[in-house]
């Protein structure tokens, strides 16, 4: 280490300095706190007055954001109001064509306004509770019936329990057996059937094995028309066909396309039309779709028979 001398005035001669520890740290702290400072005055000036490319680049994207988002704003807005104008149409077609309201994503999932509030009034909490379970808790005889005739019957060839469509959703199930309102003169009538909402040139299926007794083609009624002859009295019909590739006489087994989805005869938009008879007599399709669907599936599909009061032809 270097030693320090000083010049002492008064006997004309250097001595050794002595360094303490105190004058030590105040010599580290005065270059500390000097060096300090250049950093920060360095940095000031780098952060103020120069900029680095990934900076320039945010800039230029801030001044762009700045400038589309009004411009996103307005079309949000407008995108908006043309959704909620095809919700509201949406919905109007839906009760033009059925009567009723259209489904929500699951009409049995939940109880909606329920969570919200528990001062509900009663008449809505039996208006909910008719509309959800009395009209399912009426059918649960005639489930159960054909259930028991189901298992009774297997000897002899089952039931048409197959769909007629392909992968049908409880979204897709129309009317009912039962009173419908006529789509065309908006009158109660009578209705053989049910109906299944599809696409213009769906296949359509035969729900069992069996023969084809009857192919009509026709411009009026139920328009083309295939019917299928089943064991045990069971007779199918497969209305509103555009495309029939099946002849009378023909042996049919289940699973096989007999046709496609149309809008011949007297109907309001493409559908089909599916009937079935056992022993002359009409009897509701939907109580047979419950060994080709998930319980849930099937509950909204009763849910949505039951509820929808008018039909599509």
């Amino acid at each position: 280490m270097p030693r320090h001398y000083e010049f002492d005035r008064s006997t004309f001669s250097f001595r050794k300095v002595t360094r303490t520890a105190g004058s030590v740290f105040l010599t580290v702290l005065k270059y500390f706190l000097v060096t300090a400072s250049l950093a920060v005055v360095y940095y000031v000036i780098f952060a103020l007055f120069v900029s680095t490319d990934t900076e320039r680049r945010l800039r230029r994207e801030n001044k762009i954001y700045e400038k589309v988002y009004p411009q996103m704003l307005e079309r949000e807005v407008l995108v908006s109001d043309a959704i909620t104008n095809l919700q509201v149409k949406d919905n109007e077609i839906y009760r033009t064509i059925f009567g009723a309201e259209a489904p929500r994503s699951n009409p049995m999932g939940g109880t909606g306004f329920l969570a919200g509030s528990d001062s509900i009034p009663s008449r809505r909490l039996e208006e909910y509770t008719d509309a959800k379970s009395g009209a399912l808790l009426q059918r649960t005889a005639a489930v159960e019936e054909a259930l028991l005739r189901v298992f009774a019957q297997a000897q002899d060839g089952l039931p048409p329990l197959s769909l007629p469509l392909a992968n049908v959703s409880y979204a897709q199930v129309g009317a009912s057996l039962g009173s419908k309102v006529n789509p065309f003169y908006k009158v109660p009538s009578q209705h053989n059937g049910l109906d299944l909402i599809a696409n213009q040139g769906d296949p359509v299926f035969a729900a069992a094995d069996g023969q084809i007794t009857a192919v009509i083609s026709s411009r009026k009624g139920q328009g083309n028309v295939v019917e299928i002859t089943h064991a045990d009295g069971y007779v199918t019909r497969y209305a509103h066909l555009s495309d029939i590739p099946v002849i009378k006489g023909q042996t049919i087994r289940r699973g096989m396309r007999i046709g496609a989805v149309g809008t011949t005869g007297n109907t309001f938009a493409a559908h089909l039309h599916y009937e079935i008879l056992k022993d002359g007599k009409y009897v509701d399709p939907i109580n047979y779709f419950f060994a080709s669907v998930t319980p849930e599936e099937y509950m909204n599909m009763l849910f949505m028979s039951v509820t929808t009061g008018q039909s599509m032809d």
